[in-house]
């Protein structure tokens, strides 16, 4: 068979997947450290604003996005939407290669496993691409969950009754003598049951997802004829990312909620979960545990898509191949 015809052969998603052994792992880690970065800078402030919304007092008069984002700007400018930025940005480096590392180490050994499976691809791609995202997400922790507890603070501090510190050192310092280690711990577990099925949800939807649209488009047999384009190949991308970030933040944002509630709580208060669940019922119904969720579906969405289009970029511009067709 000729190299053309086998080519053509080749499904759009078999196109797209870069193995873990295909990459230049110092580019892939350096490029990403500084793409990824950029994103973060950008879209740092949807956070803040989500934060705020989830811990928000019953009487307060900032009870939407726009009245958080008006009330920020008025008091501090812009420097106000990114409370808590340099300790995330600081920590977000060896998170970031944790999670990349596990993500792809993890989706090999996945596909290996659920191919000889009988079961459809997109089936086979959700399986895959859900166990990675669920390991690299509980393998992330580690780092993420205090970077998470001292941004937090920072993002709500002086709001509604919140105690005011002098950046994330003095955070760190003030939880450490009252609460030890556990403090910069607090909200672990839900920490896990919150990001981890996030994350399992997130590139689950995105792999199968993405089998999905190619079939839509036609693109879906081995016997396509010509392969798609990189637009089209972005465009599919984007349509993942976007029903991915969707999908995750409609089913994992009251687990958001609840955990982003006991991690901003002083220690004097110490709410147990039934407590931070019953309190949030109590001032909205059911709908309390949804707090913040337009802010988090427009962040998961719009990172979401802003991410992997970053993503499959950046293995597509560290393959092996790719750096030694251009040296």
């Amino acid at each position: 068979m000729s190299t053309v015809a086998a080519a053509s052969q080749t499904k759009p998603f078999d196109r797209t997947e870069i193995n873990w052994d295909k990459l230049n792992k110092t580019k892939f880690y350096a490029v990403g450290a500084g793409i990824f970065s950029g994103i973060t800078v950008a879209l740092y402030p949807i956070s803040v604003v989500k934060t705020r919304l989830q811990v928000v007092s019953k009487n307060s008069t900032e009870r939407n996005a726009f009245s958080v984002i008006r009330g920020l700007l008025k008091a501090e400018g812009i420097p106000g939407l990114y409370r808590g930025f340099s300790t995330v940005i600081t920590g977000a480096i060896p998170a970031r290669v944790i999670f990349l590392t596990a993500l792809e180490t993890t989706k090999v050994a996945a596909f290996s496993v659920v191919e000889p499976l009988k079961v459809s691809e997109p089936t086979q791609a959700a399986i895959a691409n859900g166990l990675a995202g669920l390991t690299a997400s509980l393998l992330s922790q580690a780092v993420v969950v205090p970077i998470d507890v001292i941004s937090q603070k920072l993002m709500v501090q002086g709001y509604s009754g919140h105690a005011s510190y002098n950046g994330g050192l003095d955070v760190a310092r003030k939880v450490l003598r009252s609460d030890g280690i556990r403090g910069l711990y607090r909200g672990f577990g839900l920490s896990v049951m919150t990001y981890s099925p996030t994350s399992a949800v997130w590139w689950a939807t995105y792999g199968s997802s993405q089998r999905v649209i190619w079939r839509f488009l036609g693109h879906g047999s081995e016997s396509d004829g010509t392969p798609p384009s990189q637009w089209e190949i972005m465009l599919v991308q984007t349509g993942g990312g976007i029903f991915a970030g969707a999908t995750a933040s409609c089913i994992t944002t009251p687990l958001d909620t609840i955990k982003t509630r006991l991690q901003v709580m002083g220690n004097e208060k110490r709410p147990t979960t039934k407590q931070v669940v019953k309190q949030l019922i109590a001032d909205d119904g059911w709908l309390g545990l949804y707090r913040g969720l337009g802010p988090r579906f427009f962040s998961m969405s719009l990172w979401g898509t802003s991410m992997i289009l970053a993503y499959e970029f950046l293995k597509r511009s560290c393959t092996q191949e790719y750096s030694a067709h251009h040296l």
